[in-house]
């Protein structure tokens, strides 16, 4: 693989699996020689709210933080998420987006409005888009808790990265009762 870098953003909703992505991210650049600094801002993670990522790859990193308009990639887990981080992405940066919508709970207790489409937000829609019905994939696959791997697989088509060097992060990163589900959820994403 050539030495490459990147710039990600991970959002998400609190349990979604946004560390477990980004520990495997990290895990797949150390493995490759690069230097890789994560920095998660876990935010009501425990109680369904935001939870933001910053995953900064490269042959020499020195801060830990994504600056706005500068991440290659943006990774959601959820479609209004997408829309409030769409500010990180850099005029090329492409949005990989789970399609599924998890309302606040502004919006459970009435006090917002979950918008029409947040995948047609104009910050967002200004940037190439991928989004995926990433949960059905998940639960096709053999379990809901994988929609971070599928989101994982369909990043994987667009870094240099092996599918040997993807599959050894994942194995050092999960358990290995949950291997065999969490490799065909990647599959199912790189195949999306």
């Amino acid at each position: 693989m050539d030495k490459t870098a990147f710039d990600l953003v991970i959002v998400g909703v609190g349990g979604q699996g946004t560390l477990l992505a980004s520990k495997i991210l990290g895990r797949l650049a150390l493995a490759a020689g690069l230097t890789v600094k994560v920095s998660e801002v876990h935010g009501m993670s425990q109680r369904g709210g935001s939870v933001i990522t910053h995953v900064r790859v490269g042959d020499a990193v020195h801060a830990p933080l994504v600056g706005l308009g500068t991440a290659d990639y943006l990774l959601s887990f959820e479609a209004l998420e997408a829309a409030r981080a769409a500010a990180y992405l850099s005029n090329s940066g492409v949005a990989i987006v789970n399609a599924q919508r998890i309302l606040p709970m502004p919006v459970i207790i009435g006090a917002a409005v979950y918008p029409a489409d947040p995948l047609k937000d104009a910050q967002l829609a200004a940037h190439r888009v991928e989004a995926v019905e990433a949960l059905a994939l998940a639960v096709a696959a053999g379990s809901q808790k994988a929609v971070n791997l599928v989101l994982l697989g369909m990043l994987s088509r667009h870094l240099p990265f092996t599918d040997e060097q993807w599959k050894q992060a994942i194995a050092g990163s999960v358990p290995r009762a949950t291997m065999a589900v969490n490799i065909k959820a990647f599959e199912a994403g790189r195949a999306a």
